[in-house]
């Protein structure tokens, strides 16, 4: 298979890294841009309302260096959806996507995320909606997607869950990703409906090889780079998730092999990420909100622990700059001569 010709997502790549709320900000998405250039880069979700009437400078920030960037937004009213996504394709996002997987009760209060499984036609109103709204925006060709899960509770009917997948896509969506397990919507908080569900990637293949027409992302459990490479023989792309975020090198090492392009050392792509975090503090960016998306960075490597404790400690205080990022590298090359010698 010639993994550099893969097509995938709406935005023609096969790597993706997940919407992750309260991690997947501006600053993150800049870090793991330098780590993965090729991948598609997901926001936390946003509430439709929170677009159409919140602080659009601080929900819907970003750097020009993270494109290919998606918006994902949370919402039930197509009428808002489509006004939200109308802003957020000329804010300059490359993709709108719909959450249909959140499970958690806030979410379920609002009657968006996963408990929109059990209502595909309103999901398909709501895409309708979007796709309507963005093409008569100043950029009509940014395309709308959705992220779901198989199911919800005790759903067990692939039937059911590829009635839900047509009936979107005849509403206009060509691009899912599917997080191949259901979703729990009583008894498991959030944390436990990433893990707990089983996994059933064979859905997720199956899916694809019903409707080749469609571009199919799994999601879900992917955390090496041999196994989403696995996964891209049966679907069109991979989204990584916690993985990305507790063990960042594994985004690029698996982005270099999507490519071929060569590994780069850690410092060097950290390095890479100097000139963006320097930036930030100059317009008064807390070093706080940086460095805690990099502090994975040399995870299982010599010094790594010195490298995320000298961070986690001096990051808060008043005056934290590069120097601290310096000193925690520094770290990183005292304990590797020290074990060398």
């Amino acid at each position: 298979m010639d993994l550099t010709a893969r097509r995938a997502s709406a935005c023609g790549t096969p790597l993706s890294v997940a919407p992750m709320m309260d991690w997947t900000d501006t600053y993150c998405r800049a870090f793991h841009r330098v780590l993965a250039p090729s991948a598609l880069l997901y926001t936390e979700m946003v509430h439709a309302n929170a677009v159409i009437h919140g602080d659009r400078s601080k929900l819907l920030a970003m750097d020009p260096s993270e494109h290919p960037v998606a918006l994902q937004l949370g919402g039930s009213d197509p009428d808002l959806l489509a006004q939200a996504s109308r802003i957020s394709a000329e804010w300059g996002f490359d993709e709108i996507n719909l959450n249909c997987g959140c499970p958690s009760d806030r979410v379920q209060a609002g009657r968006f995320g996963a408990c929109l499984m059990r209502e595909p036609a309103l999901v398909a109103d709501c895409v309708a909606a979007m796709k309507q709204a963005v093409g008569s925006s100043a950029r009509p060709d940014v395309p709308v997607t959705v992220k779901c899960r198989l199911g919800v509770d005790d759903d067990d009917d692939f039937e059911q869950f590829l009635g839900f997948i047509d009936s979107v896509a005849e509403a206009g969506c060509g691009t899912f990703v599917v997080h191949a397990r259901n979703a729990w919507l009583k008894g498991l908080s959030p944390k436990e409906n990433r893990e707990v569900p089983p996994l059933r990637y064979d859905w997720a293949y199956r899916l694809k090889s019903l409707r080749p027409q469609l571009a199919i992302l799994v999601n879900g459990g992917i955390a090496a780079v041999g196994a989403a490479v696995d996964h891209l023989v049966h679907v069109d792309g991979v989204m990584l998730g916690r993985a990305a975020y507790h063990d960042p090198y594994v985004l690029h090492r698996l982005d270099a092999r999507l490519t071929g392009t060569p590994e780069r050392p850690r410092e060097a792509l950290l390095r890479d990420y100097l000139p963006y975090v320097r930036a930030q503090l100059e317009r008064g960016v807390p070093l706080k909100h940086i460095t805690r998306h990099i502090l994975g960075l040399f995870l299982g490597e010599r010094g790594g622990r010195a490298f995320r404790q000298v961070l986690s400690e001096g990051a808060h205080r008043p005056g934290a700059g590069l120097d601290l990022i310096e000193a925690a590298l520094g770290c990183t090359r005292a304990d590797a001569l020290r074990r060398s010698a």
